[in-house]
């Protein structure tokens, strides 16, 4: 212990030089260390603000509340489209039409056949037949792309038009 108290005693003065620069450089760290804490807190804080003034948390939180309303939205269009999907096959979407001219003493094609059909080839045939002395209107029932009646020429090609067509649900991909 002798030898350690004289160690101590004739170098207290470079050991407290020493501690003295340690000591200096460890306030001028900690300086450092703070000054760059604060600056560090500031882009923080410049950050976490919104442009209006509301935290980043808020921001964000808002943002979630949109996230959760566009899926409840695109759930809810989902089911709809689902219903319209399922009644698609039922509306009419095979069309054909054929103009003729069924009396030679009339200009233009003015009589017109037509078939409007559904997915599945069923719907009507509507024809006209326009003449000077006034137009006639006539309807048959179609099933699978067949009339129990007879057809003229103009309501048979009619129907192979529209047969010929692709459903709407045929030509999704």
């Amino acid at each position: 212990m002798g030898d350690l108290n004289s160690f101590v005693t004739s170098n207290i003065g470079l050991m407290a030089a020493v501690f003295g620069v340690v000591g200096i450089a460890l306030v001028v760290a900690l300086a450092l260390v703070a000054r760059r804490a604060s600056r560090l807190d500031r882009r923080l804080a410049s950050i976490t603000r919104g442009a209006d003034g509301r935290s980043l948390e808020s921001i964000l939180d808002a943002h979630l509340d949109k996230v959760y309303s566009v899926a409840h939205d695109l759930d809810e269009l989902a089911s709809r489209t689902a219903v319209v999907e399922a009644a698609q096959p039922l509306a009419y979407q095979r069309i054909g039409l054929v103009r003729f001219n069924p009396f030679e003493d009339t200009g233009g094609n003015q009589s017109f056949a037509i078939a409007l059909l559904d997915a599945r080839g069923d719907g009507f045939v509507i024809s006209s037949l326009h003449a000077r002395s006034g137009t006639r209107v006539y309807g048959k029932v179609v099933a699978r792309g067949a009339s129990e009646s007879t057809l003229s020429a103009e309501e048979a090609e009619a129907v192979k038009i529209a047969l010929a067509s692709r459903p709407v649900s045929a030509q999704r991909t």
